[in-house]
Order: structure tokens, then sequence, then C-alpha cells
């Protein structure tokens, strides 16, 4: 029963993420055609550093629709760890076009810093700016959601490019109108280089957030004590060590030592580690874990349970 609840909340999660990967590429496109009509209309150098922007957004929402959906699929004779590294590996990919699309847009700005342009058209631009920002807040808003019923490093990562896309808007909003309506069209090229820093300091977090799974950095301690504790639950255990943990996409896999009363018989031990692992997975849903029953007087000495191994 433990193991079905954990498949239905599995695929509610999985189900979230997919439409709100949907509504991703969905308004990425919407935000290319509005903000090109715009920069036609108004020549504006942070409208053309939001666009440059929201074209790469395109690229990595769509990585992301892919990515999730073949982090999803099920072991195979090929994967017999399942394809969850699928989402760092877009979130690195993410991570990549943000960074590129930066030194676009910091190179574009000194430009323009350098010999200033013009802004025209300053209503259009205000008025697809202050769409964007809606669209895009309500693109977070459900990203938050998504996130919260599972957990997605692929949507955080996404959801953390729209978080800064969300305040750069306004940056751009500004320099629109700073350009426009105010005859400073170097505050405009300004606006640029707020929105590269921007974007660039949200790569680097997304950077080490890919790398981190991808180089099998240990799961966060909260998740490592759920663990222990959902495993500790049965009084039979008397310990645990040698704990190992990694993250692979949403799902954690876990493996350690138990300390088991040495007199069990081998069916008795097997079915309690049985027990505890089910109870691991009903806590975190789709959580890959394998326990090794030790005799606890042969263990006593093998020191805290987050030591590594030796």
């Amino acid at each position: 029963m433990a193991d079905d609840d954990s498949s239905q909340v599995q695929a509610k999660a999985r189900a979230a993420v997919f439409d709100v990967t949907r509504l991703s590429v969905g308004i990425a496109v919407a935000l290319i055609a509005l903000k090109a009509f715009a920069l036609g209309a108004s020549g504006s150098m942070s409208l053309m550093a939001s666009l440059a922007d929201s074209a790469l957004d395109l690229v990595g929402s769509l990585a992301v629709f892919f990515a999730v959906r073949w982090a999803a699929a099920p072991p195979d004779d090929t994967h017999r760890f399942g394809h969850g590294k699928g989402e760092p590996m877009a979130a690195l990919v993410q991570a990549g076009l943000v960074f590129a699309s930066a030194v676009f847009i910091g190179w574009e700005a000194v430009a323009r810093m350098l010999t200033p342009t013009p802004v025209t058209g300053g209503w259009i631009g205000v008025a697809v700016m202050l769409v964007a920002i809606g669209l895009t807040a309500l693109l977070v808003w459900r990203q938050n959601r998504a996130i919260a019923a599972s957990g997605s490093l692929a949507v955080a990562g996404d959801r953390a490019h729209y978080a800064a896309d969300l305040a750069a808007n306004v940056v751009v909003l500004i320099g629109v109108v700073s350009g426009a309506f105010l005859n400073a069209p170097g505050l405009d090229a300004a606006a640029g280089l707020i929105v590269m820093v921007w974007l660039a300091w949200g790569a680097a977090g997304l950077l080490r957030q890919s790398a981190d799974q991808l180089l099998d950095r240990a799961a966060p301690l909260e998740v490592q004590n759920a663990v222990v504790a959902a495993v500790m639950s049965d009084d039979r255990i008397r310990g645990v060590h040698r704990l190992r943990t990694r993250m692979a996409g949403t799902a954690v896999q876990a493996q350690m030592h138990v300390d088991l009363d040495p007199d069990l018989s081998l069916k008795a031990a097997h079915d309690i580690v049985e027990a505890a692992e089910a109870r691991v997975r009903a806590a975190l849903p789709g959580a890959e874990v394998i326990l090794h029953a030790d005799p606890a007087s042969v263990t006593t000495a093998t020191g805290p349970w987050a030591e590594p191994a030796r």
C-alpha cells in the first residue's frame, strides 16, 4: 500500500512538471514575438538584451521540456540507475546558455554606451514589457507550485532563470522609459549591463547546483536525516552506519549498513531490511535505497552514520 501511495505521488509530481514545462515553452515563444516587435519599433538596447535572453530562454525551456520526460523514464538495460541525471544535465545546458547571453548583452551594452542610439516607440516598448512582466510572473508562480510538488532541479533551474528575468524585465522597463521619455539613451545601455550582471549571477548558482548532482554530492542534510529516520523507526534496527547518498534529478539514492541482532535468522533480517526500504520509499517518493544488514556486535565501533565509508 505504501508503494502504491508513493507511485501516485510520483505520478502527480510528473504531471505537474510536464504541464509547467509546456507552459514555459509557450510563454517563451510569446515573449520572443512580443519583444521582437517592440525592438523593431523602439531600437532599445535593453529590449535587445531582453530579446536575446528570451531567445535563450526558449532553448533552455525546450531542453528542460525534453529532459524531464527523459529523466522520468524507468531504468533500462543501459541505465540501471534510471535517467534522473537528465535533469542536472539540462540545468547545466541552461547555465551555459545564460552565460553566453550575458556576454553578448554586455558587449552590446558597452558599444551602445560608447555610441548612444536614440530610443523610439517608447509606449510600445513599455506596453510589451508590462505584458512580459505579467506573463513571466504567471510562469514563476506555476513553476513554484510544480517545484513544491516534485522538487525538480530542471524546473528549479528554469524558475531561477525566469525569476531573474522577472527582475530584469523591470530593469528593462526602466531603461526603455529613460531612453524614450527622459532623453537618456545611456541609461538604457546601462540597464542592459544590469541585466548582464543579473543573468551571470543566476547562471553561476545554477551551474553549482547542476554540478553538485553530476558529481554525486551528498544529498542535503535534511534528506539524509529523513532517510535515517525512516530506517530507524523500527526498534529492531539498533543503528546505521556507512551512509551514502546522492541525488538523481528529484530522487534520492541511498545506501547504508544497518545494525541488527546477530542471532536473527537470514529470513528475519531480510524482512526487516525490506520493510525499512519500503518506509524510505514512502517517506521520499522515487527514492532508491539499498540496505546491508550487519550483526550489531561487529559494527558498534563504526562511528556516526554520516561518516563516509573508509
